[in-house]
């Protein structure tokens, strides 16, 4: 199996994009599968690579990759040791991105070209990725399947259960800090992330988006997720009455946590991969 690691090409704001393709070498044209991490997440959060092997041993390519502002960097795809542009991120920045990815893996030029199916690509997003894969699937008629894991349904992480007390701090500041959980850092949040939801409300919609889809969708989810409660696949499902749901009795990452240092995927993880891949196999356009 190829797996190839680290690969940079270029994102918005002339900040690179590192991305990973993973495939068996088979010399068969394959169809593709691109995967979107979430807030102050990145492509080899959890042990990642146990996924995308799992995907490409199931005859498909697996891309994944770190959005160009998620605060890593080419040299420490893993570390947060760029906060000013995890700052300077947000939701029309990630779809970008999104949209070079797709472009990426499109390019007849693309050095992996001979492996890769261009008419079959799937995105999967995770969380806040989640929601930029629905945005993005609306959006580009190259994708034709769509699958969320604990995805969001609006446009609104972190702030949307923060009062209007903060908010106006917020905007008068300037910055809210983002603890993250796991490496203790004060991550910055610039005020223009909401200005981007503000002046771009219609092409974030995530409702909209899924509403107009009519391509296969399966939409995945913990029933014991706290960081995006349940309901929200729910109301994904409700906007979207054909797309599949399936539920596992699981926390917003799936057992998983990072580092992940076993060979192994939780059980919750796993059975939402195989769910995915049978997804894949027999949905059609």
């Amino acid at each position: 199996m190829q797996r190839i690691k680290n690969i940079a090409i270029a994102g918005a704001n002339k900040l690179p994009i590192v991305l990973d393709i993973f495939f068996k070498e088979d010399h068969l044209c394959k169809p593709v599968v691109i995967y979107a991490h979430g807030f102050s997440g990145f492509k080899d959060w959890g042990n990642f690579d146990l996924i995308a092997s799992e995907f490409a041993g199931e005859g498909f390519v697996l891309v994944k990759f770190n959005f160009s502002h998620n605060g890593t960097t080419p040299e420490h795809p893993a570390d947060f040791n760029n906060l000013v542009a995890f700052g300077n991120n947000n939701y029309s920045t990630e779809l970008k991105d999104f949209r070079l990815v797709i472009d990426w893996v499109c390019n007849p030029l693309n050095q992996f070209s001979a492996v890769i199916d261009r008419n079959q690509i799937c995105l999967i997003g995770h969380s806040m990725g989640g929601g930029i894969a629905i945005l993005e699937a609306a959006n580009d008629t190259r994708v034709n399947k769509l699958i969320t894991w604990a995805a969001i349904s609006e446009c609104k992480t972190p702030w949307g259960n923060w009062p209007f007390e903060k908010i106006e701090e917020w905007k008068n500041t300037g910055v809210q800090y983002y603890t993250n959980g796991r490496t203790k850092q004060e991550m910055p949040m610039y005020y223009q992330l909401h200005e981007d939801f503000i002046q771009n409300a219609e092409k974030l919609n995530i409702q909209k988006a899924i509403r107009s889809l009519q391509i296969p969708i399966l939409i995945c989810h913990g029933t014991n997720d706290t960081s995006v409660p349940l309901e929200k696949a729910y109301d994904l499902k409700n906007w979207q009455p054909s797309a599949q749901l399936f539920t596992v009795e699981s926390d917003h990452v799936f057992g998983r946590k990072h580092p992940w240092i076993s060979e192994q995927l939780s059980p919750a993880m796993n059975s939402v991969v195989q769910a995915s891949i049978r997804f894949l196999k027999s949905a059609t356009c």
